[in-house]
């Protein structure tokens, strides 16, 4: 069961914002059934707080449920008690009952559902009305039947989010065995090189240990022969010191090493850096809310990547501006815009495959890619990622 109240990530203006505005909607409901029950020409205190109290109280209670989330007990119960007094709260009421609720903690949740089935019956007789109340069984069933059904909805809301997160951490726990798989395959592999590398080298200092001893134990070898021996011994020597200097790389990498860090969203200033060495006017606009995650901003470097490289291959001496922007939810777009070449240079041989391999990666990404001329002049190349936001809970 969920019991890490604090875990639950705070929810964004608009997912507060439809709550509320569906729990003040219900609540305007109620309110105007229970104004219309109101006899005419009845005045008193009980009609004044009908106008005034009772619509303040409600906003007070809507305002509280913004809190819900770090003292989810406290403020139900202070709304559905607040909503004895209150028939515009009863939504508020509600809703914090349903977020409660998605807590699946049964105890916390049984007391608020039978303050709720309380309040709803104590509001009935709150105002002065023009028909004859109902009888009990009614009065009663009602709200049990309605307070039964947030009760549900919110605890199935919570069993999913709480699935959802099980599935997550299966789903991190795999990658990360995974991870560990490949790192002890890539450390089997490095010692099988290394064992190789190692037999091949010990087989070329033997031979040249072999023509070495053969200069020093045979004096009536012709000058000739003496000469073709010494190339053998240099040439073994030099292949020698070259697979010995292969062997060392091999056993002095890391894991780290062997597979060198990908690229991300911070290495786009050096990479626009280096397209500006090579001579291309480049600017760069990134205004990303966060760090996106890892697969989407590889995937956005390389896009960035392979619009520098048309552009300096078939744009010379063109402006080029790259864009990157976008937010968790939002997602995250590229967008490299070159002004069309200023000069006519044989550029080198395309090979055709630089947009279609890009294609592939953006596809695979989840993401859409599009290309093709600017109608003012030059080149877009823009695609369009998402950026997903882990699921919160009321």
């Amino acid at each position: 069961m969920i019991t890490d109240v604090g875990a639950f990530p705070p929810l964004r203006p608009w997912q507060q914002a439809w709550r509320l505005v569906a729990a003040a909607a219900l609540g305007v409901v109620l309110w105007l059934l229970t104004a219309a029950q109101v006899p005419p020409g009845v005045g008193g205190p009980r009609v004044q707080w009908l106008i005034t109290g009772d619509p303040l109280l409600a906003l007070a209670c809507l305002i509280a449920l913004l809190w819900r989330r770090r003292f989810p007990a406290v403020i139900a119960i202070a709304v559905i008690l607040a909503s004895t007094a209150s028939v515009l709260s009863a939504g508020a009421a509600l809703l914090a009952l349903c977020s409660l609720a998605t807590r699946r903690r049964p105890a916390e949740t049984a007391v608020a559902a039978m303050l709720s089935v309380v309040t709803v019956m104590l509001t009935t007789d709150l105002y002065p009305r023009r028909e004859v109340p109902e009888p009990l069984w009614l009065l009663l069933s009602v709200p049990l039947l309605m307070v039964g059904i947030v009760v549900a909805v919110g605890a199935a809301i919570g069993a999913r989010r709480e699935e959802m997160r099980a599935l997550r951490e299966r789903v991190e726990s795999v990658e990360r065995e995974q991870a560990a798989r490949a790192a002890e395959a890539r450390i089997l592999e490095r010692h099988r090189i290394a064992r190789e590398m190692h037999d091949v080298l010990a087989h070329r200092v033997s031979l040249v240990a072999m023509q070495a001893g053969v200069l020093g134990h045979r004096p009536d070898l012709s000058a000739e022969q003496v000469a073709e021996l010494a190339r053998g011994i240099a040439d073994g020597s030099h292949q020698a010191l070259e697979e010995l200097r292969d062997v060392l790389g091999v056993l002095r990498a890391s894991p780290d090493d062997l597979e060198p860090p990908q690229p991300s969203l911070a290495d786009l200033p050096a990479l626009v850096g280096h397209a500006r060495a090579l001579g291309l006017d480049v600017t760069l606009t990134a205004t990303t809310a966060s760090e996106p995650p890892d697969a989407i901003a590889r995937t956005a470097y390389r896009i960035v990547q392979e619009g520098l490289t048309n552009a300096g291959k078939h744009a010379p001496g063109a402006l080029v501006a790259v864009t990157v922007e976008g937010k968790a939810g939002d997602g995250l777009r590229a967008t490299v815009r070159d002004s069309g070449a200023s000069r006519l240079i044989e550029g080198p041989p395309a090979s055709g495959f630089g947009l279609l391999g890009l294609a592939e990666r953006v596809a695979l990404a989840g993401g859409e890619l599009e290309h093709h001329p600017d109608p003012g002049g030059g080149f877009v190349l823009a695609a369009r990622l998402p950026w997903p936001v882990r699921e919160g809970s009321e």
